[in-house]
C-alpha cells in the first residue's frame, strides 16, 4: 500500500509531466520517446506516469532498476569485462529518447558500503558516453528530463523521521496537500526568474562564499548565467551555475551528510588550490570521497556552485536524500558545490555551439561524476564585480534582490 494516496500520486506525477516540459527547450510531438526509469517501490507512481504519457500519445519505456541485492551481487561478483559491460540496444535507445523521468525510492543506502571505490569508479566512468548522447540531445532541444523522490522506510530511518514524516515533507515541499500544485510551481518559477535576471546583469569577476567553516572563490567566467527552477529536478528552489573550475580556490565545507553509491559520508572538507581539490578531510567515508574524486581528471574539479533561497523552499529538515538536502530552505538556506560534470545549460549563448574544444576553452568541466556537497551554515556570498564594486548578493539564506 503506497504511502501517498491515489490523489497525491495523481498530483505528482502532473507535476512531473509539468517539469519535464519545462526542462526541454524544444517542444514534445506526437510519438516521442520517453523513459521513467524507477526503483521497486514507486511502482504505483510509475504505472500513473506511464498511463499519462499514453494519453499524450508519447511512447513510454519503462524500467525498473537493480534492487539493493543487484546491485551488490553485480559489483561484488563481476569481472573486469562485466563491470564495465553495456547491453546491446542501450546507445541506440540512448539516440532516440526524447524525455526521461527517474523516480528514485531506494530500499537500501548503506549496501554498497564496502565495496572497492575505484570498481564503483569504474562503472560511472563505462557509462558516461551515454550520458554525453543525452547532454548533446538537451542541447539541440531534443531531449528533456526531471526526477522525483518517492517515500521510503530506508530514507526515513537514515532521516530519523518516521515514513509518514518523511512523506509529508515530500508532499509539502511538491505542493502535493495544494488543490493545483503546478500553479504553485508556476509561481516559483516566475518569481525566481526576476532574480536570475539580476544576478545575470552582474559583470561578475569572483563570487566569495564564507561561513564558519567555508572560505571559497568561485570565478564565473565567460559567458556564463544562472539557471534553475527549470524543471529538471521536482522539488527544485535552488539558483546555480557551471562556473570556471580554474577559478576555484580556497576551503568548502559540506556539513549535510551525503549518500553516493551505497556509501556514507559525513562532514567533508576540501581545499582548492588552482581549481583543483588538493586536499580532503572527512568524519565518516573520507576514503571513498578520495576514490571518487580520482575516478577521471575532471572529478575533483567544480561543475556547479548553487545558492537556495529560504523564501521558496518548505524543506526544512534532513533528508538524506541530495535531491532534497541540495534545496534545503530552513534557517540559513543553503549553497551547494558540485564535484565533477557542468551543466551546458548555464552557457549564455547557443547550447549547440558548445564543443567539448569551446567547454575546454571556457572551463567548464567535463567527468563521469556529479556530486552535490552541501553547506546550509548562515553565509553571506559576496560578489566582486569586474568594475571593482562589491555586492552581496546572498545573506541569512536569501537572495538580497
Amino acid at each position: 500500500m503506497s504511502i501517498l494516496t491515489e490523489k497525491q500520486l495523481d498530483r505528482y506525477a502532473d507535476v512531473l509531466l509539468w517539469a519535464l516540459k519545462k526542462a526541454r527547450s524544444g517542444k514534445f510531438k506526437k510519438n516521442d520517446v520517453i523513459l521513467i526509469n524507477y526503483h521497486m517501490p514507486a511502482v504505483r507512481l510509475a504505472e500513473i506516469v506511464f498511463a499519462k504519457l499514453m494519453a499524450m500519445d508519447l511512447h513510454p519505456i519503462q524500467r525498473m532498476g537493480l534492487t539493493a541485492t543487484m546491485e551488490k551481487n553485480f559489483f561484488e561478483l563481476s569481472n573486469n569485462q562485466q563491470v564495465v559491460f553495456q547491453p546491446p540496444g542501450e546507445k541506440e535507445l540512448y539516440k532516440q529518447l526524447n524525455g526521461s523521468i527517474f523516480l528514485y525510492a531506494p530500499e537500501s543506502m548503506t549496501h554498497l558500503t564496502g565495496i572497492d571505490p575505484k570498481k564503483i569508479g569504474k562503472a560511472a566512468v563505462a557509462r558516461k558516453f551515454l550520458r554525453d548522447i543525452l547532454e548533446k540531445r538537451d542541447q539541440a532541444g531534443t531531449f528533456g528530463w526531471t526526477l522525483c523522490t518517492y517515500p521510503t522506510k530506508e530514507q526515513a530511518r537514515h532521516a530519523k523521521l518516521s515514513l509518514k514524516a518523511y512523506a509529508q515533507q515530500i508532499t509539502k515541499a511538491c505542493f502535493l496537500n495544494r488543490a493545483s500544485p503546478i500553479s504553485h510551481w508556476q509561481e516559483t518559477y516566475n518569481n525566481a526568474a526576476s532574480i536570475k535576471k539580476w544576478l545575470n546583469r552582474m559583470n561578475v569577476e569572483f563570487y566569495n562564499i564564507e561561513s564558519e567553516h567555508t572560505d571559497l572563490k568561485i570565478t564565473p567566467g565567460n559567458k556564463r548565467k544562472w539557471i534553475g527552477i527549470s524543471g529538471h529536478n521536482i522539488p527544485s528552489f535552488e539558483l546555480f551555475l557551471s562556473p570556471d573550475w580554474r577559478g576555484t580556490t580556497g576551503i568548502y565545507f559540506s556539513n549535510l551528510p551525503s549518500f553516493r553509491s551505497g556509501n556514507y559520508v559525513k562532514d567533508v572538507r576540501f581545499e582548492f588550490k588552482k581549481g583543483a581539490v588538493v586536499n580532503i578531510a572527512a568524519k565518516k567515508g573520507e576514503n571513498f570521497v578520495i576514490q571518487q574524486l580520482a575516478m577521471d581528471k575532471g572529478a575533483n574539479k567544480v561543475g556547479e556552485f548553487s545558492l537556495t533561497d529560504k523564501r521558496f523552499s518548505k524543506i526544512n529538515t534532513f533528508m538524506a536524500n541530495t535531491l532534497f538536502d541540495e534545496n534545503y530552505g530552513g534557517k540559513y538556506g543553503n549553497c551547494h558545490v558540485a564535484l565533477g560534470s557542468s551543466y551546458a545549460d548555464t552557457y549564455t549563448g547557443n547550447p549547440r555551439e558548445l564543443t567539448k574544444a569551446k567547454k575546454q576553452r571556457l572551463g567548464f568541466n567535463d567527468s563521469a561524476l556529479h556530486w552535490d556537497f552541501v553547506n546550509t551554515e548562515k553565509k553571506r556570498v559576496v560578489a566582486h564585480l569586474k568594475s571593482g564594486k562589491n555586492i552581496t548578493i546572498y545573506e541569512n539564506g536569501q537572495f538580497t534582490y
